[in-house]
């Protein structure tokens, strides 16, 4: 079965009792049983909920996954990744990572003594030199937000399966249509559903897709006794959402090589950080581990200033100033002081998130509107 075949029905069946096409939103915190103990797989709704079951075999159909689990946001599900491990645990991550992950890592898990390695993934060597026998798991983001960096997933998963790690991807900024990790022998893939999956800035959620069968039953027990799992309203928003992917993911990619084209023309544009242009670090493995190179960007102005990028932010019209992304609209965000404000300037300047950078996560809309809005924008600066 396709992409798009999949998103429409995997998972799916139209309801038994009304022939309804659309799964019902199974409103309901319990389920009456048979007898003590025995019912029909529900029994509480912390644990399953019947939309959300639709959900996550959904979202494993996507990912050519076996096994898929949603929780009640991005946060939530990495937070269910990191409660398996144990105190003297090792991590190496990604260093261009995403900020509430990080905030989470070094704030809340760097306590309970589990240790986190950030550092550019680019250079395989530097990676493995850092495990030991403590290290157990190693985090990736690809694209990483917000500087895209490509990270090889078949390098990685090759040193992990090496040193016996495991390997963990965050694909929320590729989305299963352009990026499927599992294929490439990683072992759990998450997303923050909140942004492509869901795809219209109306809802919070996260997800993890896994093949092993006990890594399944681990995150699903972490899941149910720990209680970040998400309602039906929100499985039922995200399944909608799920319908129209393939059709969203084409106009970002399309949209997002329009203005990354346009600002890298621009005379008051410095560097312009998106996957598709052939001198990008490691555009090669772009080319080979995506379908496409996404909708999401970042740039800097020649100038440098964070007074000018500010200025930049507040006169765009169509795009608007927010964080998130991945919504059917345009969006422009200043990452040093939103999203990746809990990290350190001087941590984030070694990546090259400046106080000048922007991240746009461009929309479905018109192309030649968001092309307009950005330029005369930059004519105000």
């Amino acid at each position: 079965m396709k992409f798009g075949t999949k998103a429409i029905h995997a998972g799916q069946q139209p309801d038994p009792s009304t022939g309804a096409i659309m799964t019902p939103i199974y409103q309901t915190s319990t389920y009456v049983q048979e007898s003590p103990g025995v019912h029909k797989g529900y029994a509480y709704a912390r644990g399953k909920n019947p939309t959300r079951t639709a959900l996550e075999h959904c979202l494993a159909a996507l990912e050519n996954a076996k096994h898929g689990l949603c929780f009640s946001s991005g946060m939530g599900a990495a937070d269910a990744v990191i409660k398996l491990l144990r105190p003297g645990d090792e991590v190496i991550a990604t260093d261009d990572l995403y900020g509430g992950t990080y905030r989470m890592f070094t704030k809340i898990f760097a306590h309970y003594g589990i240790v986190f390695h950030f550092i550019d993934m680019h250079d395989l060597q530097k990676v493995e030199s850092l495990v030991n026998s403590k290290t157990k798991m190693l985090w990736l983001e690809t694209p990483t937000n917000p500087m895209m960096k490509i990270i090889d997933i078949v390098s990685l998963v090759g040193i992990a399966k090496k040193h016996q790690l495991l390997t963990m991807v965050d694909n929320t900024f590729a989305s299963p249509y352009l990026q499927n990790p599992l294929d490439m022998g990683a072992d759990i893939v998450m997303h923050s559903a909140t942004k492509y999956l869901g795809g219209h800035s109306d809802v919070v959620m996260g997800a993890l897709m896994v093949n092993d069968d006990k890594l399944f039953e681990q995150l699903a027990f972490i899941a149910n006794s720990c209680g970040a799992t998400p309602g039906p309203m929100d499985s039922f928003l995200v399944l909608r959402g799920l319908k129209t992917l393939h059709l969203r993911m084409k106009a970002h990619c399309e949209n997002g090589k329009a203005v990354a084209e346009f600002l890298l023309s621009h005379p008051k544009v410095g560097k312009v950080y998106w996957p598709g242009f052939p001198n990008h670090p490691n555009h090669e493995v772009a080319k080979k581990q995506m379908r496409d190179f996404g909708g999401m960007i970042s740039f800097t102005l020649k100038s440098d200033s964070f007074e000018e990028a500010s200025k930049l932010a507040q006169a765009l019209k169509v795009f608007s100033l927010a964080e998130s992304l991945g919504g059917v609209e345009s969006l422009v965000g200043h990452p040093a002081s939103m999203t990746h404000a809990s990290i350190p300037k001087e941590e984030r300047e070694k990546t090259g998130l400046v106080d000048s950078l922007l991240r746009l996560s461009v929309g479905v809309e018109d192309k030649e509107d968001l092309v307009s809005d950005i330029k005369q924008a930059l004519d105000k600066i």
